[in-house]
């Protein structure tokens, strides 16, 4: 049972009754019903590749983990239709090279989509690099099936994109990390496959250019800017210190670089030529200083896995203060700028790795000391460095949680940032869909009621 009860991050450590790893809707539906009846809580878990402890039972014990790893079908795939129906436990990796099959490409793209799975990435609403272009998780999905906490099963794979009858429950599900009911399979959108693909790499003298590069290269190649990276030289650092056989893109050591990507399902397009013109006007126009394209999907690969293995690099590197966050485009510089000197002035020597789909507005912006020992003890103060860099995004009219959810992490962090009356409409939904509770307990709200306890904190 232990790969079950602790999270990919090592953070979260949890007991349960036992691991329970249904093939179907139906073995789901029994034992969730079986589990309402005893008052067992439920911890549905997918691939547990997530950052936030949302999968991960309590250490009381009193759970059962419902891993979902075997319910992993393609159901359907209707390429007139653009739509594939596809269970939970199917991996991101695997939906995908079933939709390339058909000539069709599922888009969401993750660093652990060889892993996570596509129940994973609806219940927290996954991003991705090519939110920019295609949308969060929750745009790509058109029906769903999922178990409710009574074991009911609602029935929703209507691959319609026009159905106005009423409220969108679907929407209830994806991002509510499992506390609402348990999402078993899903009708996912298909777009067309990409025929033409350009990749770079691009020093940019700051994020404010940064931010003036991509409104440039949009203006210049519309939808095909599918994504737009923003990677701070403390990040590209970690990388080539840890994961074997990392190049240097640039010459000069760049403090900011931007990996941007051109897609076009028209065989007749020259992406690369088309990245390379937007690219000399952004020289032109000092919104970059330097400029590598790939050519060939080797040195594409190459590139992204500078992009993706920051987070492994860390991992290696050791303990940080993470922070997943969003703002505002046009205010990333600004973020970027004030959270850097509140923090410097409280800690001269913090390190700043920062990351992230500038394209969206999402920045991976995670803290520590080079030193080992003075690393533990600026770590003892997340609480601290939370408020410097939490408040800021408020301010900005951001959000704390961008795409990897609340989980356990920010169960508690989100009160200060909303109102009374979002928290309120959020446990009244949970009250009225899981009265018993008994749906990913501690996840999400910071407090429930059971049936027959009122408003008593439990």
């Amino acid at each position: 049972m232990a790969p079950y009860l602790t999270d990919w991050r090592g953070r979260y450590r949890g007991a349960a009754r036992a691991v329970v790893r249904p093939a179907s809707t139906h073995e789901v539906a029994a034992v969730v019903s079986l589990c309402a009846e005893h008052d067992v809580p439920v911890v549905p878990q997918g691939g547990n590749t997530g950052l936030c402890g949302g999968a991960t039972p309590g250490v009381d014990g009193e759970a059962i983990v419902l891993a979902l790893g075997r319910l992993n079908r393609i159901r359907e795939v209707d390429a007139d239709n653009n739509t594939i129906v596809v269970e939970a436990g199917c991996t991101l990796a695997a939906l995908q090279a079933a939709a390339l099959g058909a000539g069709r490409l599922f888009p969401l793209s993750l660093a652990s989509e060889g892993s996570c799975t596509i129940g994973g990435n609806l219940s927290t609403n996954a991003g991705g690099v090519q939110v920019l272009r295609y949308g969060n998780a929750r745009e790509l999905v058109l029906g769903l099936e999922a178990v409710l906490p009574d074991g009911r099963v609602w029935n929703g794979l209507r691959g319609l994109r026009k159905d106005n009858t009423g409220y969108d429950l679907k929407q209830l599900f994806i991002g509510a990390e499992g506390t609402l009911g348990i999402i078993t399979a899903a009708v996912l959108k298909l777009f067309p496959a990409i025929h033409q693909r350009a990749t770079a790499w691009v020093a940019v003298p700051d994020p404010g250019a940064a931010v003036r590069l991509l409104g440039l290269m949009r203006r210049q190649c519309g939808d095909r800017v599918t994504a737009f990276e923003i990677v701070g030289r403390s990040a590209l650092d970690l990388v080539l210190a840890h994961i074997p056989d990392s190049r240097d893109p640039l010459p000069g050591r760049p403090e900011w670089s931007a990996l941007i990507e051109l897609s076009d399902p028209a065989e007749t397009t020259d992406a690369a030529a088309l990245l390379e013109t937007a690219l000399s006007r952004g020289v032109e126009e000092g919104f970059a200083s330097d400029a590598v394209i790939a050519n060939s999907i080797a040195q594409a690969s190459a590139l992204w896995a500078l992009r993706e293995n920051i987070s492994e690099a860390q991992r290696l590197e050791g303990v940080s203060i993470k922070h997943d966050v969003s703002v505002p485009v046009s205010r990333i510089p600004e973020f970027l700028e004030r959270a850097r000197d509140a923090l410097r002035q409280a800690w001269p020597d913090v390190r700043i790795v920062a990351f992230g789909h500038i394209g969206d507005g999402n920045l991976h912006y995670n803290l520590s000391k080079p030193a080992a020992e003075d690393n533990t003890a600026f770590v003892g103060r997340t609480n601290e460095v939370n408020r410097i860099v939490h408040d800021l995004v408020a301010v900005l009219g951001g959000s704390i949680s961008a795409e990897h959810g609340l989980g356990q992490l920010k169960r508690d962090e989100i009160l200060r940032y909303k109102t009374g009356v979002e928290m309120g409409l959020m446990r009244s939904i949970k009250r009225a869909l899981d009265p018993k509770g008994l749906m990913n307990p501690g996840k999400v709200l910071d407090v429930i009621a059971r049936a027959g306890c009122g408003d008593e904190q439990i």
